[in-house]
């Protein structure tokens, strides 16, 4: 279908629809609960299937540690835990039920990333960042000796070699934006949003998103930039504006922990 005949069809559907009240949205409001508490659910299972897995081959005197660089390790690590989490979220329901399929427009990688997705990316950021920054400055003067300052602790404790800050990279400047926002803006917002009103689910996601960190300073701050990234999803109908948002700040966040260090900064 051209671009022309393309535009007559969405303006005659809006025509219709026009002509036609829209009926009163029905919403599913235990979806709020049941659907966060499915990803925490899979996340959980991911982990014990791998702390299994690990007292296994020590018990058959198989211990990772003796063979395999620390770094090496936490990658291995990051990968299973985000793989099996959404093999789980997606993949049981569908064992279960095949109507309850996940497809690639459900979370948002339906398309390539655009150039609106480059040119959104760094604005958003930057709004993102100002906002944090009121927040958690808001955040300080309501609670004395709040953390605000207190490091995050990203797994990566050992970083020897070129090797060691290349896997570091991969893990978290790649793999952890990508698994992230599949999981929580791809898979969570999107399935809540057609249950709850769009900022509900926005709200529930973000909690989520900001609970998963632990850290309280952290806490916070993902929890808004997670607001941001899930307004992307709205806006542009893909994970890929977040994922670019998600990996610029892992990537500063990078460099101060791992790069500024090595050259003294």
């Amino acid at each position: 279908m051209s671009e022309k005949s393309s535009s007559k069809h969405r303006l005659k559907a809006f025509a219709a629809k026009a002509k036609h009240p829209k009926e009163e949205r029905q919403y599913h409001w235990r979806m709020l609960i049941l659907l966060p508490a499915w990803v925490t659910a899979a996340y959980v299972a991911s982990n014990i299937i791998l702390i299994g897995v690990i007292a296994l081959l020590n018990v058959l005197h198989v211990p990772l540690e003796s063979f395999l660089r620390p770094a090496i390790l936490q990658t291995a690590i990051a990968t299973l835990i985000y793989a099996m989490t959404i093999a789980i979220v997606i993949g049981v329901p569908y064992l279960i039920r095949r109507k309850l399929t996940t497809n690639w427009t459900a979370l948002g990688l339906d398309r390539l990333v655009s150039w609106t997705d480059i040119g959104l990316a760094p604005v958003t950021f930057l709004v993102y960042t100002l906002t944090v920054a009121m927040v958690l400055a808001a955040v300080v003067a309501l609670v004395p000796g709040f953390p605000v300052d207190q490091t995050q602790d990203v797994g990566f404790k050992a970083i020897g070699s070129q090797t060691d800050n290349l896997l570091a990279f991969a893990t978290l400047v790649v793999l952890a934006p990508l698994a992230e926002e599949t999981l929580f803006r791809g898979y969570l917002y999107g399935k809540l949003k057609t249950y709850v009103p769009a900022i509900v689910a926005a709200l529930a996601t973000s909690l989520l998103f900001g609970i998963a960190h632990w850290q309280w300073n952290v806490s916070i701050d993902v929890f808004v930039l997670s607001l941001f990234l899930c307004g992307l999803r709205s806006l542009t109908g893909s994970i890929w504006a977040g994922v670019l948002v998600h990996m610029i700040k892992n990537g500063i966040a990078y460099y101060i922990l791992f790069v500024s260090p090595f050259f003294g900064g």
